[in-house]
C-alpha cells in the first residue's frame, strides 16, 4: 500500500499570562465594611429581605410577624392570588419616562405604597416606628401609626418632620373617652387621616404565637435563653433602650397582648359607634378591614372618606374574603364615590401594580417593611421601599405605561384559579 502522509497534529504552545494582561480584565468587588450594608446589598426582592430578618430576631419576634391566624389559610391565599395576576402589555408605546406618584386625600404620593399601621415596632428593632416613620418621609409616602404602638403619637410626628404625612390607626376602644383623646392627640400632633380598624372586636387566634409563648416583654424561658446565644446584639439592643411599652395608650407593660387588647377594645362596636369618631375627626377617615361590598356602601352612609380592603394580612378572621378578590367588586360599588385602598399579600411592585389596575388607589404593606426593619433597622426599611418603587417602575415600563393613572383594568386579569 502507499504510503500516506498524514499531517500531526501540532503542540500549541501556551503560557501564563501576565498580571498586567489580566488586571484589565478583572475587576474585583469593593470590600463594604459595614455589615448592614453588606446583608441589605444581598437583598433584592421582599422575600430576601425575609430570609434576613429570620436570621436577625428571635423565633418569637419572626413569627409574630410573619405568622398569621388559625390555619393560615387567608394568608396563603391572599398570595395565591396575586400568583393569578396576568398583564396585557403594550409594545412600542413609546413610554420614554415612567412617574410613580399619586394623589390620595389631596396630598402627593411617590408611589401608591403606605406603610401600614404594625403593633410592636420596638420589638422587631429597638428603633421601631421611628424608623419606619424616617424612611416613609424621606421616600413621600404616608406612614401609619397603630393604637398598639411602641412610639408614642407626639414622637412620631416629631421625627417625621413637619411635611411628613401621618396616618394614624385606631381601635374603638371600651372607654369611649381615651378614644376620643386618641383622636384629639392625633389631630393636635398633625396627623392627616385616621383610619379606624374594623376587623377586631377581639384578637384572631395567631397559634404560632401560642406556641412561643409570644409576650410583651419577652418572658425568660429555656427557648429564649437559646435566642440569647445565638442573636445577642438584638438582645443587647433591647435591654440597652428604652422600655418596651406600648407608648400611645396608658396600659404599662401587658402580661400578653392578646389578652390585653381583649380587655380594652369593644366588641360590640357598630356602625353607629363611627358617629363619634366623625364628630371628633375633621380629616380624611378611612376604614380598615372592609371584607364585603355591602359594608362598603355603609362606609360612605356613615361618613367615611376610604376604605380599606383587607383582611388584616390573614391575622383575624380565617378563610375570610380575599382582598384581591373583593377588590373589583368595591372599586366597582363605591370607587367613585370614596377611595378604595388594599392589603393583605403586597410583596412586590408588580403585586402594586395589578392592585391599582384592578381598581385600588394604593396599597397598605405591614409585613415587608418590618422584615426590613428587621433585617438592618431604619436602613433596611428604606431598601423595602426601594424594592417596591424599582419593581413598580420596571413593571410600568414593560407594560409600556408613563404613568400610574393609566393602570385601569385593560391591563390585568385574574386568571381563573384551579
Amino acid at each position: 500500500m502507499p504510503h500516506l502522509n498524514v499531517p500531526q497534529k501540532q503542540k500549541v504552545h501556551r503560557r501564563m499570562p501576565k498580571w498586567s494582561e489580566l488586571r484589565s480584565q478583572l475587576q474585583f468587588a469593593p470590600f463594604e465594611r459595614d455589615a448592614t450594608t453588606r446583608r441589605l446589598g444581598r437583598a433584592h426582592t421582599i422575600s430576601d429581605l425575609r430570609d434576613v430578618a429570620r436570621k436577625r430576631v428571635p423565633r418569637s419576634v419572626f413569627e409574630f410577624v410573619d405568622g398569621g391566624a388559625e390555619d393560615e389559610l387567608t394568608m396563603s391565599r391572599s398570595r395565591a392570588a396575586f400568583d393569578r395576576v396576568e398583564f396585557r402589555p403594550s409594545a412600542l408605546s413609546g413610554a420614554l419616562a415612567v412617574d410613580t406618584s399619586t394623589t390620595l386625600f389631596g396630598r402627593s404620593l411617590d408611589q401608591p405604597i403606605i406603610l401600614a399601621p404594625t403593633g410592636f415596632c420596638r420589638l422587631s428593632h429597638h428603633e421601631g416606628e421611628r424608623a419606619a416613620a424616617r424612611a416613609a418621609a424621606r421616600a413621600g409616602i404616608p406612614f401609619a401609626l397603630t393604637t398598639m404602638g411602641t412610639v408614642s403619637i407626639e414622637d412620631v410626628a416629631t421625627v417625621g418632620g413637619p411635611e411628613a404625612d401621618q396616618w394614624f390607626q385606631l381601635y374603638v376602644m371600651r372607654d369611649r373617652g381615651l378614644t376620643t383623646d386618641l383622636i384629639a392627640r392625633a389631630k393636635a400632633a398633625g396627623f392627616s387621616t385616621l383610619a379606624i380598624t374594623v376587623d377586631t372586636p377581639v384578637t384572631g387566634q395567631r397559634r404560632k404565637d401560642l406556641r412561643n409563648g409570644f409576650s410583651v416583654p419577652p418572658q425568660l424561658t429555656v427557648r429564649t435563653l437559646l435566642d440569647i446565644a445565638r442573636r445577642p446584639s438584638w438582645w443587647i439592643n433591647l435591654l440597652t433602650t428604652d422600655p418596651l411599652v406600648f407608648a400611645t395608650i396608658p396600659a404599662g407593660e401587658p402580661e400578653a397582648h392578646a389578652k390585653f387588647i381583649d380587655s380594652v377594645f369593644d366588641p360590640g362596636v357598630s356602625f353607629e359607634d363611627l358617629k363619634l369618631v366623625r364628630e371628633a375627626w375633621d380629616g380624611p377617615l378611612v376604614l380598615k378591614g372592609i371584607q364585603s361590598v355591602e359594608d362598603a356602601r355603609k362606609a360612605i352612609d356613615y361618613g367615611a372618606d376610604g376604605v380599606i380592603v383587607s383582611s388584616h394580612g390573614g391575622r383575624q378572621l380565617d378563610r375570610s374574603p380575599v382582598s384581591l378578590e373583593l377588590l373589583p367588586q368595591v372599586a366597582d360599588a363605591v370607587g367613585d364615590q370614596i377611595e378604595v385602598l388594599l392589603d393583605s399579600g403586597v410583596r412586590t411592585g408588580a403585586d402594586v401594580a395589578a392592585a391599582v389596575a384592578l381598581g385600588a388607589k394604593a396599597c397598605l404593606v405591614g409585613r415587608p417593611y418590618m422584615y426590613g426593619l428587621m433585617a438592618g433597622g431604619e436602613a433596611g426599611v428604606d431598601k423595602a421601599i426601594e424594592i417596591y418603587a424599582s419593581e413598580l417602575r420596571r413593571t410600568m415600563h414593560l407594560l409600556g405605561l408613563a404613568s400610574i393613572d393609566d393602570l385601569d383594568t385593560s391591563r390585568v386579569r385574574l386568571r381563573p384559579s384551579n
